[in-house]
């Protein structure tokens, strides 16, 4: 659980920082206030067995209906830190599951796995991480929105998670 909440901050903090609203002491800070607050949520809800089990109370979500997630709005309050100079998207969802961080930048475009691990040691971790933020930083433009959603008569494919395990395979 260490690991996948580590890699989730990592990912986040990133994004942070792209957006370079916060000095390096407050993103310090809300990367710390987040670690703990995440692993708090997540302690009693970690499934090694069957990872998809907690998979959405495992989830930090912004979008239009939640503009603010609780476990970030959280951080942001035990750290000082304005939510609104977080600088994330109007629409993320990541995933912290045993074993995987994944991601989906919009409510339409298909969730990516941000690092996946194996249980052992992975010195290209911080690269990957990097490559999926530059991957959210894509999809991010690409123009899908939910109000998009509510205006289209095409049926709607279920997006897949990348977690072999996840029930919404």
């Amino acid at each position: 659980m260490k690991d996948e909440i580590a890699a989730a901050v990592f990912f986040i903090t990133k994004l942070v920082k792209r957006e370079g609203k916060l000095s390096k002491d407050e993103v310090e800070k809300f990367a710390a206030r987040l670690t703990t607050v995440l692993f708090e949520k997540y302690k009693n809800h970690w499934y090694l067995g069957s990872p998809c089990q907690g998979q959405a109370f495992r989830c930090v979500r912004i979008n239009k209906q939640q503009p603010r997630d609780p476990l970030l709005d959280q951080a942001c309050a035990e750290s000082s830190v304005d939510f609104n100079q977080l600088g994330l998207p109007e629409e993320l969802t990541v995933w912290v599951d045993p074993f995987e961080v994944s991601c989906r930048y919009g409510e339409r475009n298909e969730p990516f796995t941000v690092v996946r691990f194996n249980g052992e040691e992975n010195p290209e971790l911080p690269q990957q991480i990097n490559l999926a933020v530059g991957r959210a930083a894509l999809d991010n433009h690409s123009g899908s929105s939910s109000d998009e959603e509510s205006f289209s008569k095409e049926p709607k494919a279920i997006p897949t998670v990348s977690n072999p395990n996840s029930v919404y395979q």
